[in-house]
């Protein structure tokens, strides 16, 4: 497995890091298995969130005995230093360790300084001094946000989409964090389940060699596919580059990244993937999506009472309800036609 030095932690990552939102779905002989096959295979780097129900449980029970060995990133969205110090104590007993490699604040609304009115970074600052932080990053969903954080020098980590629909100026974030020394964990690589190519993903992002993606592994079939792509890396060649610009004449733009920050909908609809229910069908088996129940999660979206609380929360500032009437529509189109 190729290593590369993490920015200013010093830290030595694997390339591929393991994203545990997925592993919340299956029981926990099943992570353990999943997630002890992936290190003893070379992948030292976890991430996960206190949000992501056991996800961080999941991880203190597979790697209690071997903590020295892997390098776990957590996050918190927390909004008072009370409130951090809450959700820090939380994930360090769900981890069953007594720090954290790199510690998080979880797509914040803003950016915090020392200082700060909200006392947000003071905090964290003082858990490191503490030893329970090692390193401090921040995640974003906005490029304003991540390009005043990496400018700042005040962060270890920038965690931020990144794929191969990424424009041209969220992939020169890869030159500014060089240029400052922050370590990049690239999220949502294949956007939420929306790209199906994983080798062209794959061998997208490993051109920019300060990346490290976090590949979001549910089953041990996805495991060994980023393994295998590892062992021998994919040239982007110009079949997969044909299949990428493909993607991105039918995706680059306004499609939900399913990053579920419009959660909870007033009116229970699954929004994540509710808003992009047209691009799901057309990727993937459409049968599954052709149930009772999806049918009755997508007549939910004529309960929408545009509220506006997904508007106001989504970082990708889309117009959700619109989104969601779009593919409604395509949806039961799709249905009457099957």
């Amino acid at each position: 497995m190729e290593q590369i030095t993490f920015g200013k932690t010093g830290l030595l990552v694997s390339r591929t890091s393991f994203g545990c939102i997925p592993i919340q779905r299956i029981s926990y002989e099943e992570s353990t298995a999943i997630l002890r096959y992936a290190y003893e295979n070379g992948v030292n780097m976890y991430d996960t969130a206190n949000s992501y129900t056991t996800s961080e449980d999941r991880l203190g029970t597979a790697f209690h005995d071997i903590r020295d060995k892997v390098v776990l990133c957590t996050k918190s969205s927390a909004s008072t230093p009370d409130g951090h110090m809450e959700t820090l104590e939380n994930s360090l007993r769900k981890l069953r360790t007594d720090y954290v490699d790199v510690y998080q604040f979880h797509n914040p609304g803003f950016m915090p300084r020392p200082g700060g009115d909200d006392g947000l970074y003071d905090y964290l600052k003082k858990a490191q001094t503490q030893g329970k932080v090692r390193f401090i990053g921040i995640s974003a969903h906005k490029l304003d946000m991540a390009r005043e954080a990496v400018e700042s020098g005040l962060y270890d980590v920038l965690q931020f989409p990144f794929s191969y629909l990424s424009t041209d100026d969220e992939l020169a974030l890869t030159e500014l964090c060089r240029t400052h020394n922050v370590g990049i964990l690239g999220m949502k690589a294949l956007c939420g389940g929306i790209l199906t190519n994983a080798k062209a993903a794959f061998a997208f992002l490993r051109q920019y060699e300060n990346i490290v993606p976090i590949w979001g592994i549910q089953k041990m079939s996805e495991l060994e596919e980023i393994l295998a792509y590892e062992k021998n890396p994919p040239t982007l060649d110009h079949v997969l580059q044909k299949e990428i610009d493909k993607d991105r004449v039918e995706l680059q733009g306004s499609f939900c990244r399913a990053c579920g920050y419009c959660l909870p909908c007033p009116a229970n609809i699954p929004i994540p993937m509710a808003a992009r229910m047209t691009f799901l069908m057309g990727r993937s088996l459409k049968e599954k999506f052709m149930t009772p129940e999806w049918q009755t999660d997508m007549r939910r979206i004529d309960d929408c009472t545009s509220c506006g609380n997904c508007i106001t929360h989504c970082p990708y500032e889309l117009n959700t309800p619109e989104l969601l009437k779009l593919h409604q529509a395509d949806y039961f189109k799709e249905l009457e036609n099957a």
